[in-house]
Order: structure tokens, then C-alpha cells, then sequence
């Protein structure tokens, strides 16, 4: 938090000096995505208590014959479209519904309703054996790294194991589907994407229609007023994340280009990665420059990466402070891991060619 401060502070101070460094206008950015925020996440935010018990009657019971806390549900929705809201809805352990709202949405949320969908929408069709390839060697090692994650928030070992075999089903459907049928999978995917918009949509229509009105529809939704309250604390948070994280993507491009000189990784891979961890859409956007191998990795390494430093980081550190060193080193190694799956699954092809 004191680093997210200083960041507001030094972007602030260079906006006011005619943005010199060039972080003033990450600091001003920061504020100008608030209106996309409050669209992708207020709906959901006042709509995620009567979804939550809607679908309680379902999920309880089979959570619940798995020995897993309902709270971990709330892990196939992002990190800022429902899923926290969801997990602490469903949750019985606060610290489940906390670490799976923020830690298991951030990574198995992001990757099922916005890095696939959007992501296959954006690559060219010669890419998209490479960035199937990649999401696999990313669904791999997420369990593994969600686990671990675990341990840094707090949970117990028994309670951590027991919180990834949703999510190690998931990836085991996702890795087979991704494998066998990998048009049919990504259909769903996307499919299931523009449901969540439509449902993010109606909650917000729902929201501003009782806030305006005076008149309650939905007892059970959350008023749209104490969604927004939210989504503002997130912006603020953004006024700090953005600047550090320019000055980050600086400090690291020149060992990066030497770490891809090591390994026979093209720069322009190297840049896209280290671009998902701070923004995944231009990540997405840039991988149509990249060849096959550079897809997979950088596919592999956003899977846990997606926005670390800036949205994810925001919003973390509005709602769940004492979470965000734990997110941020799970979002590392499992990006880690991710992207050295794939370079080690893509060595034989990168040799051919």
C-alpha cells in the first residue's frame, strides 16, 4: 500500500509537471478507466447475493460431498466480475471466500470468462494451436500454483489441498477439451463469457432502476450506490498501480531482452508477457505479432499473470489488503511455471524450424 501510494503521488506531482516522466498519464488513466470498470463490475456486483442464492440449493451439496468450502464457486468467475462477491456469498470460512474471490478468480476466473474468450477473438487463425497449447501448460500448473497460493494467504495445508480439486477438475476438463475438441471448447467458453456480460448487464440495469426509482425489485441485490462505492476505491487504488507499474515494465525490460538471449526466447515474446502481467488485453492484442511458440508461452504465462499489477492489484487492495503479496507471488510463480511448460513443450518445434 505504501508503494501504490508513493506511485499516486509520484504520477500526481508529474502530471502537475507537464507529465516529464511520462507517469502522468498513467495516473490520469487510472481515473478514465473507472467508467469501464463500474460497467464490467457493478452489475455483478449488485447482482452476485441473489445468484449466490439462487444457486446455493446446487452447488452446497456437491461442494459439500467433496469436503470443499462452497466459497471456492466463486473461483470460475474473475476476480472483478463477480467471483469475489460470489465467494464470500457462498463461502462458510471467510478466509475461503477471501482467497478464492481474489486469488482463484484472478487466475481461474480471468482465464475462463475473459483470457479465452477474448483472446481466441483476437489471434489470427495460424496462432491458435500455439495459444490452445499455452492455456493448457497454464490450466497445468495452476493447481499446483493455487495451492501454494494457499500457504501464503494462510490457509492450512489440509484446507489449501482440499481448495484445489475444483479447480484441478476444471483444469483437467479444460486441458481434455482444449486437447481433443479445442473449436467446441473455446465455443463454450465464449459462450459462457458473453452470459456473464449479460447477467453483469441486467444487475446493473436492475441496480439503477431501484437506486433511481426508490422501489425494491430484488430484496436480496446489493444497491448500486454501495457497488459504486467499490468500483471508486478500485479507481483509487489505479492511480497508484498504473505508475508503479510503468516504472516496473522499465526496470525490467533490459534483464528480460537478456534472460531471452539466454534461452532463445524473441524479445517480442519476452515484452508480451511482461505486458499480460500489467495489462492482458494489449498482451492478447500483441501475441497476432508473435509466432507459435511465442503464443504458447505468453498464453501460458497470463493464465496466472493477467493484469498482476494493475486491476487485479486495485482491486485487491481495496477489498482484501492483506492478500495482495500472496496474489501477486502465486500470480509469479505461476507464471513462471506456466511459461517454462510451454518453452520446454515447444523446444522440439522451435528446433525444426
Amino acid at each position: 500500500m505504501i508503494i501504490l501510494s508513493l506511485g499516486a503521488l509520484i504520477g500526481g506531482l508529474d502530471q502537475i509537471a507537464g507529465n516529464r516522466l511520462g507517469l502522468g498519464d498513467k495516473f490520469e488513466e487510472g481515473f478514465r478507466l473507472l467508467g469501464s470498470i463500474a460497467l464490467c463490475q457493478a452489475g455483478m456486483i449488485c447482482i452476485a447475493p441473489l445468484l449466490a442464492s439462487l444457486l446455493s440449493h446446487a452447488v452446497v451439496p456437491v461442494f459439500h460431498v467433496m469436503r470443499v468450502d462452497p466459497g471456492m464457486f466463486g473461483s470460475i468467475l474473475a476476480i472483478d466480475m463477480g467471483g469475489y462477491q460470489m465467494a464470500l456469498s457462498l463461502a462458510e470460512d471467510p478466509s475461503v471466500g477471501a482467497f478464492s474471490g481474489i486469488i482463484g478468480a484472478a487466475m481461474l476466473g480471468c482465464t475462463l470468462t475473459y483470457t479465452i474468450p477474448v483472446g481466441i477473438g483476437l489471434i489470427p487463425d495460424r496462432l491458435r494451436d500455439g495459444f490452445a497449447r499455452g492455456v493448457m501448460c497454464g490450466m497445468i500448473v495452476l493447481p499446483v500454483t493455487l495451492f501454494f497460493s494457499g500457504l501464503f494467504a494462510g490457509l492450512s495445508v489440509q484446507t489449501s489441498a482440499l481448495c484445489v480439486v475444483p479447480v484441478l477438475l476444471i483444469s483437467l476438463l479444460l486441458v481434455a477439451g482444449l486437447w481433443k475438441k479445442p473449436d467446441g471448447t473455446i465455443r463454450a467458453f465464449s459462450v459462457f463469457a458473453r452470459g456473464v456480460r449479460l447477467v453483469t448487464t441486467l444487475g446493473l440495469c436492475l441496480g439503477a432502476f431501484q437506486s433511481l426509482s426508490g422501489l425494491t425489485l430484488i430484496p436480496q441485490m446489493e444497491s448500486l450506490p454501495a457497488a459504486m462505492t467499490i468500483v471508486s476505491g478500485i479507481g483509487i487504488a489505479l492511480l497508484g498501480s498504473l505508475p508503479v507499474a510503468e516504472l516496473l515494465r522499465r526496470g525490467l525490460k533490459k534483464p528480460l531482452q537478456a534472460l531471452g538471449k539466454h534461452t532463445g526466447i524473441r524479445e517480442n515474446t519476452m515484452t508480451a508477457m511482461l505486458i499480460s502481467a500489467i495489462n492482458i488485453t494489449p498482451a492478447l492484442v500483441s501475441m497476432k505479432d508473435l509466432d507459435e511458440r511465442g503464443c504458447a508461452m505468453t498464453a501460458a504465462f497470463a493464465v496466472c499473470s493477467a493484469s498482476a499489477f494493475t486491476a487485479h492489484l486495485g482491486f485487491t487492495a481495496s477489498l482484501e489488503p492483506q492478500l495482495v503479496m500472496p496474489l501477486l507471488a502465486g500470480k509469479l510463480l505461476g507464471a513462471v511455471l506456466g511459461a517454462a511448460l510451454a518453452w520446454l513443450m515447444t523446444r522440439r518445434d522451435a528446433a525444426l524450424s
